[in-house]
């Protein structure tokens, strides 16, 4: 079993800043970077962020512990 931990939708409720955030977006971006919001809200200790590549990758989103928990920070790669 790897060391990645997965969460269940259902047991995981999102800050209301990630909620925000998620709505603003389109789909693609939403399913990109869900599984990033829900891992720092179940670990409650880093916020997110999410990197907009022009090339093939789009869009990326990783914890960040110099990010507070619940802030998201958009970068461009």
């Amino acid at each position: 079993m790897s060391g990645r931990q997965v969460y269940p939708e259902g047991m995981i409720q999102l800050p209301a800043s990630y909620q925000q955030y998620l709505a603003a977006q389109d789909q693609h971006v939403v399913d990109t970077i869900r599984p990033i919001l829900m891992q720092s809200a179940a670990d409650q200790k880093y916020g997110v962020r999410v990197v907009y590549n022009a090339g093939a990758t789009g869009h990326q989103a990783h914890l960040d512990e110099t990010v507070p928990y619940g802030t998201i920070v958009e970068d461009i790669d």
